[in-house]
């Protein structure tokens, strides 16, 4: 194990100090960021850090809503994975670890690696690993065991997913760990893909959460940005715009800056020639359905008269069988 050790650590320093490392892979940059931004070395032997305590406890509730969109979708996930000897663990943007799942039988195991709440797992603290890599990249990423850059962590394979706030801010990663020997990269590739599903849905329920008084709209993803149901708009009564996601952010062309001034839904929809006849077709469209098509009942609820109701119907195009 320690001539495996050296073997790396030799392996990464002279893939960094080749000149042209950082272009040839997206691997080889972080490994560069690690040695020569961070100034790391990956054979150093030092006790890891983390955080406990107040601190810890303060980090906690500053991600109160984070935590609980997604604390269901973390035990469903270590539901899925737990029983393979896989943690689930949920860091915030330094790559402080908020949450973990472990089996009991690997909870010494992954607690002598680090992956515990309050371990520190940014790219500044441990060099190339799958939470802070993700962070730093801002994708999803999967780091196998001798792609870390560290020597000490060549024992963990690690696969991860960013995690996007309700504004479309990157506030966490989410990983699933192995440190099994016959956990593979077809194995690595299947749970990869259960990571990113969960942090989509941790997402989803994050904006969900955070406009449970609008109505959730989904937006089809033009763009190809691999939304995947993400593209979501939070609407208000007045069919004005208050939020989005960012896979709708991306779709819509809609940037980064919260709706200080919610903007017409059909408008951000690309349809500006919606206008007040679309609305008041709505309206007594909506009217119509709940009377069951009977225009008397329809307008009684509108409290306008009836004859008043058959001219808006024929003014805008709508008849009741509609």
């Amino acid at each position: 194990m320690a001539s495996d050790r050296l073997n790396h650590s030799d392996r990464v320093m002279d893939t960094v100090k080749r000149g042209n490392a950082a272009a040839t892979s997206s691997l080889a940059a972080s490994w560069c960021r690690s040695a020569l931004h961070h100034g790391l070395d990956p054979a150093a032997s030092r006790t890891r850090e983390r955080i406990g305590g107040n601190m810890l406890a303060g980090l906690r509730d500053s991600n109160g809503e984070l935590l609980a969109a997604a604390t269901p979708v973390l035990d469903q996930l270590f539901g899925n994975v737990g029983r393979t000897g896989c943690c689930v663990v949920l860091s915030d943007i330094d790559g402080v670890v908020l949450e973990a799942r472990t089996g009991a039988g690997d909870s010494p195991l992954f607690d002598a690696i680090g992956l515990v709440p309050g371990g520190l797992w940014g790219e500044a603290a441990e060099g190339t690993n799958g939470i802070g890599t993700c962070l730093v990249e801002q994708r999803p990423v999967t780091i196998l065991r001798h792609e870390h850059f560290a020597s000490r962590n060549i024992g963990v394979s690690c696969m991860d997913a960013p995690v996007f706030d309700p504004e479309g801010h990157l506030v966490a990663a989410l990983d699933v760990s192995s440190a099994r020997a016959e956990h593979g990269e077809a194995t690595a590739a299947l749970v990869a893909a259960l990571v990113q599903d969960a942090a989509r849905q941790i997402e989803r329920d994050f904006f969900c959460m955070r406009y449970a008084a609008a109505r959730i709209v989904y937006s089809p993803d033009r763009n190809g940005n691999g939304g995947r149901g993400l593209a979501l708009l939070a609407v208000d009564r007045d069919d004005l715009v208050i939020g989005a996601t960012r896979a709708a952010r991306l779709t819509l062309g809609l940037g980064n800056r919260p709706f200080e001034r919610p903007r017409p839904l059909a408008d951000v929809m690309g349809d500006a020639s919606s206008g007040f006849d679309d609305s008041e077709r709505a309206v007594l469209r909506q009217a119509l359905a709940r009377s069951g098509g009977n225009v008397t009942r329809a307008a009684r609820e509108l409290r306008i008269g009836r004859a008043t109701m058959y001219r808006r119907m024929e003014r805008v195009g709508v008849s009741p069988n509609q």
